[in-house]
């Protein structure tokens, strides 16, 4: 007989976003040699999976196909025979209205081992989110959860004397939902909330009563959503954050992430891009990464380690991005050195992210430009160059050459040496090349000439598979001058740039474009 060497792990994704995961959940998942998840856990909480983890979506989702139950339960014993650690992510907890039993039936009679893991379910996170409580001492003494996905299987005399109610799986019933409640003695007043997306930058709330919310929403799409109904709502305006953004109609209030509804091509090297995606994430945007850069070391260390053994004849170091600041100390180390070798060498960085990668070592950059490039450096530089041995650690290959020559110009003795390579990947991801091709990509942003030659080096390699189209209708969006310079002659025009040469600068200018759009769709309707 084959000993069984797999487990199954049954766990809770929590109501969205990888925020809300428990630690173990966090724990398995990024272990997981198997992944199978229902259609609506959150692609944040996919990305923590290993590359190598095999993925398998099992649907679950109204309206869309899905496989049976018993092709799961099949699934689940088959992977776990092979000696694999499975993951059956579920929504929220597997034990609210998650279909648990069946699978776990299964695996017992497979004599699979299995574990099942909590999760925090949307019944609970998505009023707690809206700054809805589910309890008070004067107006909920109690609330009831319940699914509406068989409506006419629930007592709904009954239901209507809880005074807290709260509505899973309602978003297709909500006017049957209204309709059996006033039937049923709860007046149009009874205050209503739906939280559709809950616990992700997409999360949006709709507040009315039973007599208006049918009218107010019946031209929206509600699936996924949490109904809340009940004098509890009320307490919200009293409970909420003052720096909630709210925008109001007649009626309902209506919550919206700024870059809900978007979606933004990430095109920065692999392995960088995970801060800014989340930056962009959490103001709404859906995020597709396309690296366009590969960071690898240089060819040779040959001319790093000359300059490292005789760093003390050097006046300054610049640094001029976070690959080189990583680069150039993991080299240091390499050499039984540390930061002491630098005491008497000063050193100027160039940019808020390099600054704080320096910061995150425990030294503090003598000079940091005002403007967050290059070209800046030399301008405002706090004292005469001339005569001063500067060393350069930098790109192999591709990087600009205005900073030496520049330095050069005002006498000082520039010694280059590669710390590290940047390249072009060999092919742009799937899901990327996908998105371009469906025409789904909102807005692409780039943070470096280099990305943007490269992405258009990728793009051209792949003109058969695009649309002649594709890049009509997508935002252009650069992080500065040179960049934005590579992008109006590589790309034929740039829509937005950042004010502040940074990633927050662009996140910032991008926000403040959408929401300029948006005002003049509305003008023109």
């Amino acid at each position: 007989m084959t000993k069984l060497l797999g487990k199954v792990y049954i766990v809770g994704a929590g109501p969205g976003s990888k925020e809300y995961l428990t630690v173990k959940a966090h724990s398995l998942i990024t272990q997981a040699e198997v992944l199978i998840y229902d259609a609506l856990v959150d692609d944040s909480i996919l990305k923590l999976a290993p590359e190598n983890c095999l993925k398998i979506e099992m649907g679950k989702r109204g309206g869309k196909p899905s496989m049976s139950q018993s092709e799961i339960n099949s699934l689940l014993v088959e992977k776990c025979r092979l000696g694999k650690q499975v993951i059956r992510l579920k929504g929220g907890d597997p034990f609210i209205f998650g279909r648990a039993s069946s699978e776990i039936q299964a695996l017992i009679e497979a004599g699979c081992e299995f574990e099942v893991v909590p999760g925090i379910s949307s019944a609970l996170a998505a009023p707690l989110l809206a700054n809805i409580p589910l309890t008070d001492a004067v107006m909920s003494r109690a609330f009831i959860v319940l699914t509406a996905h068989d409506i006419e299987a629930l007592d709904w005399e009954r239901i209507s004397q809880i005074e807290t109610l709260v509505i899973l799986m309602g978003a297709r019933n909500l006017d049957e939902i209204v309709r059996q409640l006033l039937r049923h003695k709860r007046t149009s007043q009874t205050p209503v909330a739906i939280i559709q997306n809950c616990a992700t930058p997409k999360q949006q709330i709709w507040i009315g009563s039973l007599g208006d919310i049918v009218q107010q929403t019946y031209t929206e799409y509600l699936s996924p959503c949490v109904i809340i109904v009940g004098e509890v709502v009320r307490l919200r305006d009293y409970l909420k954050s003052p720096n909630n953004m709210v925008k109001e109609n007649s009626v309902a209030k209506i919550e919206i992430a700024p870059l809900a509804n978007k979606t933004v091509l990430v095109t920065r090297a692999a392995g960088q891009s995970s801060k800014f995606s989340d930056r962009l994430q959490k103001a709404g945007a859906k995020v597709i990464e396309m690296p366009a850069l590969v960071i690898t070391p240089p060819s040779s260390w040959h001319d790093l380690d000359v300059a490292i053994n005789n760093i003390d004849t050097f006046d300054w170091l610049i640094l001029t991005s976070t690959n080189g600041v990583d680069y150039f100390f993991e080299r240091l180390a390499e050499k039984d050195k540390d930061s002491r070798a630098l005491s008497g060498v000063k050193i100027a960085v160039v940019g808020k992210k390099t600054s704080g990668s320096l910061n995150a070592r425990g030294l503090k950059a003598d000079f940091i430009p005002p403007n967050f490039v290059a070209d800046s450096l030399v301008v405002n530089f706090p004292e005469n160059l001339s005569g001063k041995k500067v060393l350069f650690p930098r790109v192999e290959t591709g990087g600009r050459e205005v900073l030496v020559n520049e330095l050069n110009s005002k006498g000082a003795e520039v010694i280059e040496v590669a710390a590290y390579e940047s390249s072009c990947p060999e092919n742009i991801l799937p899901e990327a090349l996908l998105a371009l091709q469906n025409c789904q990509i909102d807005i692409m942003t780039f943070a470096s000439s280099k990305t943007v030659r490269n992405f258009c080096y990728l793009t051209a390699e792949n003109k058969d598979n695009l649309p002649q189209d594709w890049l009509e209708n997508i935002c252009i969006a650069s992080i500065g001058p040179q960049t934005s310079q590579s992008c109006h002659s590589l790309l034929g025009r740039v829509d937005v740039e950042a004010q502040e040469y940074t990633l927050d600068g662009l996140t910032e200018a991008i926000i403040k474009w959408v929401e300029i759009e948006s005002q003049k769709s509305k003008f023109k309707s």
